[in-house]
């Protein structure tokens, strides 16, 4: 229980407005979008400015009181869940678009603009905001950063990390600093920004971004083609890589998530399919469509059961909803899923799916698979009943294996989603304790009072 002299210094810093303390206000705050994890806070916030949060995270090293920062809270790994309880720090209110820049090829944007907001302001001037994280219409920024998310495009274009040029970030003693800046080269010093990206909320408060931006190519054209086993669409996959093709999109779906997507969205899916790939390429529009082409003849050769290539845009926009939509249709074959992540090197993508069916079925769950065929990263999807403790027990035994079976095969726990909570239990077995230790020292370093995010990285 936070004390009231606590809370006052609070509200004097953010006015009390923008302070919520009733049960009911709570209650959103408590969760964000991983099912199973779930903490009250005592207190939320939701500053306006950089000077606040440094005045904000004063207060809280000085009391000893955790403080967890939190964009849209549609991350998949609970790292915004408040575990200690403590101050939740809404970074909402910081949510403008501050500059687009042509000629530099860069945009700077506070941390709570939305990932579509930013694509859309820099489709505004002809120019691409590359991340593509399947959540970008209510995700922020500043969340993509902290988790370094990934997305459709990852293959191509990258990851978040790809993109940060620089940061604005509020240390928890209060100091602000600057990492990185407008520039796409610069080694000065020790790169704070990348380690900062990825940290999840436990090093710093971010409050400015500065993110590169890229032509917007000419013209998109997708295709999708069927396989009777995922293991064919594997080879096809690596066929295509072989080949020189680099995509924009290359994703999957397995069964189970082709019959999902056909019942949520009929969108004429092949239902008999074991598998789908989904494909496509950006670019000046006889190069997308050369391209495409060129991996529908690849896959074909490769044993596929039937291609479709997209005439137009608005087909290729079908197409992509297709794999857009994998979890939420997954969502209506039950009233909670758990969706989670792994990343395996491509070569081994059908033997990890392979696992993930036979790992399901000995526990007997329902988990579809879909997930970016290009660069090995899958999303296993468990369907079950929240009051069911026995399937949520086998659950969890079953994505320790599916973890376990990643490391394994030369991957890793989390591709894109994040450690947050959910993860950490098995951090340990993918880098060991020295590297653990060193973490630790690490957040020890920029956080020395503990206050930031604890229970999550480096905790």
């Amino acid at each position: 229980m936070l004390k009231e002299s606590f809370v006052a210094e609070l509200a004097d810093i953010v006015g009390d407005s923008h302070i919520r303390r009733a049960e009911g206000d709570l209650v959103p705050y408590a969760r964000d979008a991983t099912p199973l994890f779930s903490r009250r806070p005592d207190v939320v916030v939701f500053p306006g400015s950089a000077a606040e949060i440094a005045e904000i995270l004063k207060l809280a090293t000085r009391e000893r009181v955790p403080v967890v920062p939190r964009g849209a809270g549609s991350n998949l790994c609970a790292a915004t869940v408040p575990l200690s309880g403590g101050v939740v720090m809404v970074l909402t209110r910081l949510n403008r678009i501050l500059e687009i820049s042509p000629d530099e090829l860069l945009a700077v944007c506070q941390p709570g603009v939305s990932t579509a907001e930013l694509g859309s302001a820099a489709a505004a001037h002809g120019l691409l905001y590359a991340p593509d994280p399947g959540s970008r219409t209510v995700s922020t920024v500043g969340g993509n950063i902290a988790t370094c998310a990934g997305g459709l495009r990852g293959l191509k274009y990258g990851v978040t990390r790809n993109y940060v040029l620089g940061l604005e970030v509020v240390l928890p003693t209060g100091e602000i600093i600057r990492t990185g800046g407008r520039l796409w080269k610069d080694v000065a010093g020790y790169d704070l920004t990348r380690l900062i990206t990825g940290s999840e909320g436990t090093l710093g408060v971010i409050t400015e971004c500065t993110v590169a931006l890229l032509p917007m190519p000419a013209t998109t054209r997708t295709g999708v083609a069927y396989f009777t086993t995922l293991a064919d669409a594997g080879r096809a996959v690596a066929e295509v890589i072989r080949a020189g093709i680099v995509p924009a999109t290359l994703e999957f779906l397995d069964q189970t998530c082709i019959n999902a997507v056909e019942d949520f969205a009929g969108l004429g899916l092949d239902r008999t399919a074991g598998a789908l790939l989904l494909f496509g390429d950006d670019g000046p529009a006889e190069q997308a469509a050369a391209s495409v082409t060129r991996i529908a003849e690849i896959c074909d050769r490769m044993g596929a059961t039937g291609y479709t290539l997209a005439r137009e845009v608005a087909e290729s926009e079908e197409l992509l909803a297709a794999r857009r939509c994998a979890l939420p249709a997954l969502a209506r074959r039950g009233p909670m899923t758990i969706l989670e992540d792994a990343t395996v090197p491509r070569p081994r993508l059908a033997e990890m799916v392979a696992r993930i069916d036979e790992i399901a079925a000995r526990h007997d769950l329902v988990i579809g698979t879909f997930g970016h065929a290009g660069d090995g990263n899958l999303h296993p999807t468990c369907v079950l009943h929240p009051t069911d403790e026995a399937a949520i027990a086998r659950a969890h035994q079953a994505f320790g294996e599916i973890f376990s079976t990643a490391i394994a095969l030369g991957g890793t726990i989390t591709g894109e989603h994040g450690v947050g909570a959910a993860k950490l239990p098995y951090l340990r077995e993918q880098l060991g304790e020295e590297h653990l230790a060193l973490l630790r020292r690490i957040k020890t370093a920029f956080d020395p009072a503990g206050i930031l995010n604890p229970g999550k990285l480096g905790s």
